[in-house]
């Protein structure tokens, strides 16, 4: 018979430890608008559970010979495959890295709660949602900067002041990450082209007014590519 004295109390405890767990994570992802949500994060820590518990159940009641965590060792590894599908190629931008870790972080809280390790489930849920919310806060004031953009701008003339060029780039709070020239003596076109990371807030109009004083802008174009 199965170790608990009262199995199906057990499971419902089980069951809402981990649907929280997921809900909390879910609820997070959702606040800052990312596809991975409270639905899909909850029938991931759910579905772990209970491959959790059928696992150690199993070993429990000698339904199964050789390890029984082997079921639990799949659901590690075919986790990997949801969380592959959350990250998403932008252009120069990567999105969706902390969503694919926060499935993986449902799955193994899933797991826990199956074989009733609330108190790590518990620490881990808390530590897990301090690092999203806190250092997510931390990470926007100490780091600004979040994407990468190409900034394309081009001159009318071949000859033009780079460095206050940079410099203007540099007050418009966005961080150089690289640079190429083109000059063109047929159309008398100067090319400059920078890869920047830019903050989450700018203002493209003073940095065109800006670049203006400098020569004859004729173009100025931010692009993910």
């Amino acid at each position: 018979m199965y170790a608990f004295e009262n199995f199906y109390l057990d499971c419902i405890v089980k069951l809402g430890a981990a649907f929280l767990c997921g809900l909390l994570l879910g609820l997070e992802r959702k606040r800052r608008f990312h596809s991975v949500g409270m639905r899909t994060l909850i029938l991931i820590s759910i579905s772990s559970m209970l491959m959790g518990i059928i696992s150690y159940t199993m070993a429990d009641l000698g339904a199964v010979k050789g390890d029984p965590t082997r079921i639990a060792a799949g659901v590690v590894t075919g986790i990997g495959f949801i969380g592959g599908g959350a990250i998403m190629h932008l252009g120069m931008n990567i999105k969706g890295l902390t969503s694919a870790a926060i499935i993986w972080a449902a799955c193994a809280m899933g797991l826990a709660c199956g074989i009733g390790a609330y108190f790590i489930v518990a620490i881990t849920l808390v530590a897990a949602l301090l690092c999203l919310i806190l250092l997510g806060i931390a990470e926007s004031h100490l780091f600004p900067a979040e994407k990468t953009k190409c900034l394309t701008i081009v001159y009318s003339e071949i000859i033009v002041d780079i460095m206050k060029i940079e410099q203007i780039i540099e007050d418009a709070n966005f961080v150089q990450r690289d640079m190429d020239i083109t000059t063109s003596m047929e159309s008398n076109e100067t090319v400059l082209r920078f890869i920047v990371k830019i903050p989450k807030t700018y203002n493209l109009l003073f940095l065109t007014s800006d670049l203006k004083k400098l020569g004859s802008l004729k173009k100025l174009a931010l692009t993910d590519s």
